[in-house]
């Protein structure tokens, strides 16, 4: 009986994908500065150290730093007498603070100092017999920190445009202020329509949407223009991942927010063959690397990166822990 031939057959080859990553993208110095403050803590006290709210919008972070002996809590009574806590980088309202120091509580607060600045400005508005028209999204934990600076009614929350053309403020000098984790278009359509009502409307000196906001946006904007779909790492809780996904889908690529690599649905790939990625400011680099990881085991990956700011801003640490 004849034998069968054995035919040489050639390794299955990977379909090739070209990957362009968005820069700047994840941490930002706020966020770096807010782990940074927890991991110190833990080492200075021991664990537990409690956090009041997750301490940046990432679950992979939060559950590292929960690893490491952190504890979060929604509301100051769940915290006990006698330990550490830690209020979040998206800031507290006045009470919170003078909440804990009524218990005794040794309290550090990592707010982000760009939004201790608005909050700072916040007051001086008010000081200023200033009404404040102040733009971000309601129950987001930043603009919830940023109206207990105030007292009730002093601040008038505008989330649309829509809002902006009909919002009736009280008789008197107004001045606006904005979160700084919104889209820097959305924003400036809104600030448009304010200013077109109220002439006599004062900002802040500077813009109040962050740096790192503003760069990864931009950054988007450029990536989305060379590729048909995008993956932003990061948290729904998120506000600038979500703004990062609607930037690149207004940019023209299709989106999607994901947490980490095993979120990947591989059916948004078919007939894809260019991919962007970028990272909200509370996603780790490390994420990442792991999407990246898993491309690779599915594609011939051809890397590239669009570069449209550099960052060097450090924001320092509280004494006692520097």
């Amino acid at each position: 009986m004849a034998s069968i031939p054995v035919l040489d057959t050639p390794a299955a080859t990977k379909p090739p994908l070209g990957v362009v990553i968005a820069a700047p993208r994840g941490f930002c110095a706020g966020v770096d500065r807010a782990i940074r403050i927890v991991e110190l803590a833990i080492e200075k006290h021991g664990a537990p150290v409690y956090v009041r709210h997750e301490i940046v919008h990432n679950k992979f972070v939060v559950d590292s730093l929960r690893a490491k002996g952190a504890v979060f809590v929604e509301e100051l009574t769940e915290v006990p007498d006698g330990v550490p806590v830690i209020f979040s980088a998206h800031g507290v309202p006045k009470v919170v603070p003078a909440n804990a120091e009524a218990r005794g509580l040794d309290y550090i607060d990592a707010t982000c100092p760009l939004v201790s600045k608005v909050h700072r400005q916040a007051e001086r508005f008010v000081d200023q017999g200033r009404h404040i028209l102040f733009v971000g999204h309601a129950r987001h934990p930043e603009v919830i920190g940023t109206f207990g600076q105030v007292a009730e009614g002093a601040m008038t929350l505008i989330e649309t445009v829509e809002d902006a053309r009909s919002v009736q403020p009280p008789p008197g000098p107004l001045g606006f202020l904005t979160q700084t984790t919104l889209s820097v278009d959305d924003t400036r359509d809104i600030l448009t329509t304010l200013q077109a009502r109220f002439p006599d409307l004062v900002g802040p000196k500077g813009e109040d949407i962050c740096y790192a906001t503003s760069n990864r946006q931009d950054a988007v904007k450029a990536l989305a223009t060379q590729v048909e779909l995008v993956l932003v790492l990061g948290s729904p809780k998120s506000s600038n991942s979500l703004r990062l996904v609607e930037v690149a889908d207004r940019s023209g690529a299709c989106a999607q927010l994901i947490q980490r690599a095993a979120d990947v649905d591989w059916r948004w790939f078919d007939g894809i063959s260019t991919l962007g990625i970028t990272a909200g400011a509370s996603a780790p680099e490390e994420l990442v690397q792991e999407l990246l990881g898993a491309l690779r085991e599915r594609y011939e990956v051809r890397l590239d990166e669009v570069r449209t700011a550099s960052e060097d801003i450090v924001f320092k640490l509280p004494r006692g822990l520097a």
